[in-house]
């Protein structure tokens, strides 16, 4: 099997690049700069599966309509510290933020702020989110839904997105916990890079249409991912039981589509028979630090946190227990300077986008059809 091929771009240049791309199909331009930050905070995180390898699913979702790029994003309902949150069918790139924006405006004025959102679209990673309470010396939750890729626990039919869930805490000295994690054994971003690459996924991950454990990544679309733990044995009905949490705090709160009837975000993924709500949902939370405790005094508590697990004598074969937050804080230091790798299929889709868009998107390696103008 041959390694897969990949071309280094500056995350600026694909940064721009992206923002270009939904300005074409006429997002505001100050939007079309936020969605691009949200795709490339994964890609410098190594995130890539939710980063620039996305765009060409929104660009497929901009053309058949699906998402609108004037999208009046209003609160439909709110008491004291919680709303709903409509986002008029618009890119969940643009809704996630500034539903998330209102939430942090409710824990300004409250001590915290809970918001759950419908009749919006997928919303990039979840820490984006999470990170950005840090900046007001808050607590940031981040949750969604997603189309129907997960069984349930003993279920061999696909119920349940990979619904993932972040929540942050800010360090004093030492960078900021960041738990981000699918409620699924692993983000079907995994399987479509592994698919990409032409190589097999783990045992446990996914089964077949026939309910079976398989190991090839084609067998996902007429099975599925397995929640997280994977068996009962193993806490699969742990994975199951948070999964179905986000579920219900991000659409059944809010009106927006659970479980199977969530609208797809691929075109390849088949649409529900029937919808009971209004697109997919999320939920934004933010807490206050100072209405428990002094900020810079929590702060350096984490410190002390982080530097206690850090000291903690690690298993063989491993060199140090890993913070939350570790693996993504050294990959944004590194890919911040030197660039992010993408693999040779996405740069295709780039490429094709380009040619779709006329925006031009230069390759390095001067063999590949970029467009040049």
């Amino acid at each position: 099997m041959t390694a897969p091929q990949y071309t280094t771009f500056p995350h600026k240049y694909l940064k721009e690049f992206t923002a270009k791309v939904f300005q074409h199909f006429k997002v505001d331009e100050e939007d079309a700069w936020q969605a691009a930050d949200v795709l490339s905070k994964a890609d410098v995180r190594g995130i890539d599966s939710h980063g620039v390898a996305r765009l060409k699913t929104y660009v497929d979702m901009f053309l058949i309509g699906r998402i609108n790029p004037k999208a009046e994003i209003k609160i439909v309902r709110q008491k004291k510290s919680v709303a709903t949150v409509d986002g008029d069918s618009g890119l969940g790139l643009i809704v996630g933020p500034k539903a998330n924006k209102i939430a942090m405006d409710l824990a300004s004025e409250y001590g915290s702020g809970w918001v759950s959102v419908c009749n919006t679209n997928h919303y990039g990673i979840a820490s984006y989110y999470s990170l950005q309470a840090l900046e007001r010396d808050m607590i940031g939750w981040s949750m969604t839904n997603s189309s129907r890729i997960v069984v349930p626990l003993w279920g061999a039919e696909r119920r349940l997105g990979t619904n993932p869930i972040s929540i942050a805490f800010p360090g004093y000295r030492n960078p900021p916990i960041v738990i981000d994690l699918a409620t699924s054994v692993v983000a079907f971003g995994k399987i479509e890079q592994a698919k990409r690459q032409g190589k097999s996924v783990p045992e446990g991950w996914m089964i077949d249409s026939q309910g079976k454990t398989s190991t090839n990544p084609e067998d996902v679309y007429e099975g599925g991912l397995l929640p997280l733990g994977s068996n009962r044995e193993m806490g699969g009905h742990k994975g199951y039981a948070l999964s179905a949490m986000v579920d219900i705090l991000s659409c059944v709160l809010s009106g927006a589509n659970w479980g199977p009837f969530a609208p797809p975000f691929a075109l390849f993924e088949e649409a529900p028979k029937k919808s009971v709500g209004k697109g997919i949902g999320h939920f934004f939370g933010a807490m206050e630090i100072d209405g428990f405790e002094d900020v810079d005094v929590f702060k350096k508590r984490i410190d002390d946190w982080i530097e206690v697990f850090r000291k903690t004598k690690p298993a063989p074969g491993h060199d140090a227990v890993l913070i939350p937050g570790d693996p993504e804080h050294e990959c944004e230091k590194v890919r911040t300077v030197n660039g992010i790798p993408v693999i040779q299929a996405v740069v295709d889709d780039l490429v094709g986008i380009s040619k779709k868009t006329g925006i031009p998107f230069f390759v390095a390696d001067p063999h590949q059809p970029g467009i040049v103008k």
